[in-house]
């Protein structure tokens, strides 16, 4: 049977990495052609700086070379245009006079430069930094003229600015905001940001506004709306961008500020698709790598016929090295409603942490200087999680190495390349890796924006550390924190060891005797262990006992730390009873970690119960419970726990399958990780003996409650 003919248009960042997806997942279902503007391979755009400021050549940033499109059959045309589609007889036609057919059409244009009607932009010397000849342009003005004024305080203004510097020229930075980077930071991490970049020889004239350029049919300067002036032989600008939708909007494509696309990347017209920076989602269009990443996933799974969640949205972040100064952003930074929940400024050290939320919730973040907390700070913007779960710094402790030690193991390191944590430590200890550097070639975590190599450098000293001290991070992916790696730097128990060793302790031991018979290190512990500690102690039912009694005579039953509560969802009013009876059997529960519970009435559903954490699916023969799933990065599917008859068997099963769940899974650990870790079959066995079944869920609130 032959294959279908799948065109991708755009040979950019996006559009490669669907074709590297698609390839992944089912090699043999297209023969694929790609056509690029540029004459050239594949590249990342996002290191264009470092070559500009000559760190990296053109070789260093290449992601694909040309050997990689032979070596997979794939037919690149590079130095093409496309001018054309025919929806119709579904073909294109480039400038050059190329025509082609396709079956499934992917437009990945991409964005160029947006260019403000600016009177003398169109002079000799004005230009935009968007492309590897951007870069050699920009070299070659240097070797000739010495001053150079960049219009934009943004990211890519201020690269473009430094690597100005590089090049030997005087670099004024304009922008029409009264501090740098306005959009990603406050502030105060903008000033810290400016005295940094100004110490390195950076000029700034900021809140102002270009009126026109100045000269003849070359660039002399800038003139403001103020009546100020500056001298530049060079103009650099760098203001934004725009989504490339010509071609699109030419063939009759739906537009809007770019190519109007559904949860599936779908456009208006049966076959073609359309995915990054030219692509709108919900309204939204994207210009940042991992967004880009996350939808060339959805579409390249669909278009192979696999099972796939749909694309709903990316929290905006980014977490850049800005002139060699680490920038983290997350979520939303400003709005009336915003408050601050955590703000850290370290003059010495030069850092500077603020995190944002609302109505209790977090919903930004900012660190400047030290960025090893991005990636547990990103993971509770996009929750949402509760202020609470912000975890507090002991004095005296690493902040890199405890952020490495406090992330989850599954949580995401990079979210470029979607590189876990437990994956990056299992690399470093299989293939004895050192440093940051093997780190990435090997799994190609800070491979792309590079914004998480703080954090991969801090989990190489944390794994090479447990290592020392007897850890492993061999075998599936939750072992790395099951079998004998430590809990954190306060102890050398593990979590199985620590739930053991518990089981000694008598009822009149107070926490810190306990740690001391221990052999704890640290007379109070850390946020880490301390909370796994009264975990376990609650689960044993010997943490009433152990509370000591405050100023005032009350106990303090405070649980920090935990991620406790159960979430129940119904897509349908007549499940609202049941959601209800769940929600009262489970709401003084605490649980390992959170847990999310769906109820679905069929297919057409806004509910996907195998993809949760527990699912119910409705179904003519009674209920499917569904245990295991995971909605987010990576997605698991579920699954099928058992077949109920009635709604109260259902209760039963699911209430039996909590119970074990915190009965014999470690503190923190999400309900998919135990799965994966004890086994589903082993799961579904016990659960299913209808006499153990009994004894787990027959439990009463009050018995199940944690006290």
């Amino acid at each position: 049977m032959s294959k279908k003919r799948l065109v991708v248009i755009g040979n950019g960042m996006a559009g490669v990495r669907c074709v590297e997806e698609i390839i992944a997942v089912s090699p043999d279902t297209y023969e694929i052609v790609i056509y690029g503007n540029e004459p050239r391979p594949n590249y990342n755009r996002i290191m264009l700086s470092k070559v500009l400021q000559g760190e990296h050549d053109l070789q260093d940033i290449i992601i694909n070379d040309w050997s990689w499109y032979e070596e997979h059959g794939i037919r690149l045309c590079a130095g093409e245009m496309v001018h054309k589609i025919h929806t119709q007889s579904k073909t294109i036609e480039t400038l050059s006079g190329m025509k082609d057919s396709y079956d499934i059409l992917i437009l990945a244009t991409g964005s160029a430069p947006f260019i403000p009607p600016i009177p003398g932009v169109d002079k000799e010397r004005v230009m935009s930094f968007r492309t590897i000849d951007d870069c050699t342009r920009m070299s070659d003005y240097s070797k000739v003229h010495r001053k150079a004024a960049v219009i934009g305080g943004g990211l890519l203004g201020l690269e473009a600015a430094r690597g100005l510097l590089h090049l030997g020229m005087e670099a004024v930075v304009v922008h029409n905001a009264p501090y740098i980077m306005n959009r990603q930071l406050d502030l105060q991490a903008a000033t810290m940001l400016q005295h940094e970049l100004e110490a390195q020889g950076m000029s700034f004239l900021l809140a102002k506004n270009t009126q026109k350029i100045m000269g003849r049919s070359q660039v002399q300067g800038l003139q403001f709306t103020d009546g100020t002036k500056l001298e530049a032989q060079v103009v650099v600008v760098a203001v934004g961008i725009r989504p490339n939708v010509d071609v699109a909007r030419r063939s009759g494509i739906r537009t809007n500020r770019a190519i109007v696309v559904d949860d599936y990347m779908r456009t208006s017209v049966p076959d073609v698709y359309a995915v990054g920076e030219c692509a709108e989602h919900r309204g939204i269009s994207y210009g940042l790598v991992a967004p880009l990443y996350e939808q060339g996933k959805v579409l390249a799974r669909f278009l192979c016929g696999q099972e796939t969640t749909e694309y709903k949205g990316s929290i905006p972040y980014s977490q850049l090295k800005v002139s060699g100064v680490d920038v983290f952003s997350a979520g939303n930074i400003s709005g009336e409603d915003m408050q601050t929940a955590v703000q850290m400024l370290d003059g010495i050290r030069g850092t500077y942490k603020k995190v944002l939320m609302k109505e209790g919730f977090v919903s930004g973040a900012i660190l400047f200087g030290d960025t090893t907390e991005s990636a547990s700070l990103l993971g509770l913007v996009q929750r949402g999680a509760s202020v609470e779960e912000l975890a507090p710094r002991e004095e005296g402790t690493n902040p890199a190495e405890m952020a490495a030690a406090a992330l989850p193991d599954l949580e995401t390191v990079c979210a470029c390349n979607h590189v876990s944590k437990v994956t990056i430590m299992r690399a470093i200890q299989d293939k004895g890796l050192q440093t940051a550097e093997q780190v990435k070639e090997h799994t190609k975590a800070s491979g792309s924006c590079g914004g998480c190599r703080p954090m991969v450098a801090a989990l190489v000293k944390h794994t090479l550390h447990l290592q020392k001290n007897g850890g492993s991070a061999s075998g599936t992916a939750m072992e790395a924190k099951t079998a004998e790696w430590p809990i954190c730097s306060c102890t050398d128990l593990s979590h199985a060891s620590l739930k053991e060793a518990l089981d000694l302790v008598s009822e009149g031991d107070g926490m810190r005797r306990i740690m001391q018979r221990l052999d704890w290190r640290t007379e109070e512990g850390c946020h880490i262990c301390q909370p796994a500690l009264r975990y376990y102690l609650k689960i044993s039912g010997k943490w009433m006992n152990m509370q000591q009694p405050d100023r005032a005579g009350n106990r303090n039953d405070t649980l920090r730390g935990a991620v406790t509560g159960i979430e129940v969802h119904a897509d349908d009013m007549k499940f609202k009873a049941m959601a209800e009876e769940l929600r009262f059997r489970w709401m003084n529960a605490e649980m390992p970690a959170s847990v999310r519970v769906a109820m679905s009435g069929g297919a057409s559903s806004w509910v996907s119960p195998v993809v949760q954490d527990i699912g119910l699916q409705e179904s003519p023969a009674g209920w499917e419970i569904y245990a295991g799933g995971h909605a987010a990065l990576p997605v698991k599917e579920g699954g099928l726990l058992g077949l109920a008859e009635a709604e109260e068997d259902a209760e039963r099963l699911i209430s039996a399958c909590l119970e074990w769940y915190r009965r014999t899974a470690w503190y923190d650990e999400p309900l998919w990780a135990w799965v994966e870790r004890m086994g589903f079959i082993s799961i579904r066995e016990n659960l299913l003996d209808q006499p153990f079944q009994n004894v787990l869920a027959g439990r009463t609130v009050s018995e199940v409650t944690l006290t």
